[in-house]
Parts: C-alpha cells; sequence; structure tokens
C-alpha cells in the first residue's frame, strides 16, 4: 500500500465536498486530453500539458510539474493506496477504490479527471491535532500532489485515533504541552542566529538529509542552509532553506523572507525550498510562495515556530 496527498481544489476552487458526495477524489488539467493512453510515455504525456496550457511557456518546467500531478493520479496511484485530502485544519482520507477515468461532462468545471474512492473514518475530517508534525507539514503542499508513502503510518495512526471517538486526552494534552515548552525555548532560550541554524540543520538530517551545509555568511545569496536527500536511494535532491531567528517573541515573517530564499534558489539553480523561521507567517508570506511556485515552478515550503517544536517533540531531541 502506497500513500498520497491530493489537494482537490482544480482551478483553485475547493471541491472537496462535491468529491464526499460522489465518493471520488478529482483532479484539473481537463482540457488536456488523452492522459489515460497507457501507452503514452513520460515525454508525451508531458507533451499532451504542454500543448494544452503552457505551449506559450519557454521552458517546460510549468508542464513538467502539471505532468507531475497527473503521472501520480492516473499511474502512480493504485487501488488500495490511501490519500489524505487537506482541509481547513484537517484533512479527510480515501482509499482508492477504481482506475483513473475521464467525464467529458466534467470538463468546464475543469474536474473531468477523476478516480472513485471510499472515504474512511464515515467521510469525517480528522483533525490536524491527530497527526505528527511531518504529516502536518506535508498536508501543506503548495501543489495539487505528493507521495507520503515515507508516513503511511502517521495516516493510519491519525485514522485509528479518530475512529476511536474522542480526542486522546492524555496524549494530545502531554504532546501540545511538550511543543508549548519547546517553543518557548526556540524563541527566548538559549538560542542565537548561529545555534538557531545549527538546530535547523540537525532536524534536517533526522529527517533523512544525507548532507546538511551551513552557507558562510560571506557567500550568503539568500540560501541559508543547502541540504541533500536522496530520492529513491539514489537520485539527489538538493533544498535551499532559508532560516529566520526571532528573540522572545512571535514575530510573523513577511513576504520578503521567501524573495531572499527565491533568490538564493536561483544562485544555487534548484527548485525546492524552505523557510524555517521561529515565529509564524503572514498570509502574504503564504501568497508569495505559491505565487513563485505558479509563475516559476519553485515549490516552497514553510516552517513556523510550532512546526518546528512539534518537529522537535516527534524526533524525540534529548540532546542540543
Amino acid at each position: 500500500m502506497n500513500a498520497f496527498i491530493h489537494r482537490i481544489a482544480p482551478g483553485g476552487i475547493d471541491k472537496v465536498q462535491e468529491a464526499l458526495d460522489s465518493n471520488e477524489i478529482l483532479t484539473g488539467w481537463a482540457e488536456a486530453r488523452g492522459l489515460l493512453d497507457m501507452q503514452l510515455e513520460w515525454l508525451q504525456f508531458r507533451e499532451i500539458l504542454r500543448a494544452a496550457y503552457y505551449s506559450k511557456e519557454k521552458t517546460y518546467r510549468k508542464a513538467g510539474l502539471a505532468a507531475g500531478n497527473m503521472w501520480r493520479f492516473i499511474r502512480e496511484m493504485q487501488l488500495g493506496d490511501l490519500i489524505a485530502v487537506p482541509g481547513p485544519g484537517n484533512f479527510y482520507v480515501a482509499k482508492i477504490t477504481g482506475p483513473a477515468r475521464f467525464i467529458e461532462a466534467k470538463v468546464p468545471d475543469d474536474s473531468a479527471y477523476r478516480r472513485s474512492v471510499e472515504w474512511l473514518n464515515g467521510k469525517r475530517p480528522i483533525a490536524r491535532t491527530f497527526a505528527r508534525a511531518a504529516l502536518i507539514s506535508r498536508l501543506k503542499i503548495q501543489g495539487t500532489s505528493a507521495v507520503a508513502t515515507d508516513l503511511l503510518q502517521d495516516i493510519e495512526e491519525c485514522l485509528n485515533l479518530a475512529q476511536g471517538g474522542q480526542v486522546p486526552t492524555f496524549r494530545e494534552d502531554l504532546k501540545n504541552g511538550l511543543i508549548r515548552t519547546a517553543m518557548e525555548h526556540i524563541r527566548a532560550g538559549r538560542l542565537d542566529d548561529y545555534r538557531f541554524e545549527a538546530l535547523v540543520k540537525e532536524v534536517l538530517l533526522r529527517m533523512g538529509a544525507v548532507s546538511c551545509d551551513i552557507i558562510a555568511r560571506s557567500k550568503d545569496k539568500g540560501v541559508d542552509l543547502l541540504a541533500t536527500f536522496l530520492v529513491a536511494g539514489a537520485l539527489e535532491q538538493r533544498v535551499g532553506v532559508q532560516v529566520k531567528h526571532y528573540y522572545k517573541n512571535d514575530q510573523p515573517a513577511g513576504p520578503e523572507v521567501v524573495d531572499q530564499l527565491v533568490t538564493g534558489m536561483e544562485a544555487e539553480g534548484i527548485s525546492l525550498g524552505m523557510v524555517v523561521s521561529s515565529g509564524s507567517f503572514t498570509e502574504d508570506v503564504q501568497r508569495a510562495a505559491q505565487s513563485h511556485y505558479e509563475s516559476k515552478g519553485y515549490a516552497i515550503e514553510l516552517i513556523d515556530g510550532e512546526l518546528l517544536a512539534g518537529f522537535l517533540v516527534d524526533l524525540g531531541f534529548s540532546k542540543g
């Protein structure tokens, strides 16, 4: 069994309720007809999307991102796989029960590509407070879909907790208390900018990075740390990280942090980035990250102080 995160908002319109009512998951790019042909190779598949939506683009970046999302939906998702669908402050979980299909009548709604599913937990949403930090972070994807097989046990754990009929009070109280304590130490403890960078480096290494280098201030073009992850055990994927440490308060970072990171990502020639802050993020930061994803294909993950504290708790930090 594999697992995926899948956002149901083709054209930016939330269609989660429609998906629940019809026992389906659905996605956009409806004008790209013919993607169900299993004889298509990757380049042919991508070309259909480019011709339908991105013919005026100078590069294949946007077409490639769209093709990746559709390839996952049509080719990688299999019967029995779990799908976590983000909602506001919660998420739904479904099990795939049917192959991808194309409904011509749904083209005007940009939701022609669909798959039958069985919605679990009685179609009821699961509060994100049930989830561990890694799953909460993955649920914040800016694109349409992401692989989450590495978080399959976390998703199943949330299902089991939710189906118990009540919030596990002791567990949640304990976890939330530890997170609050961790946040206090992140914002008012024995951390300066350099130690905060070192802390973020250790978190990334514990999350699976095979290497993580702190960029010297004299060479900093917008990326403070450069982490390398292995995809499928062989392919290296570099991630640029912008770090913001604020002292003794919940100071919100503004959209300039995203612009600084993108400048550094362009200099490093990478398309994946992360902003890690001890404070919070304004809505402008979220919009800036989404804008860079849609216009340039840069995927930027935002980790605020609370989420970082959640990682520290879940990863079981005992020294620092």
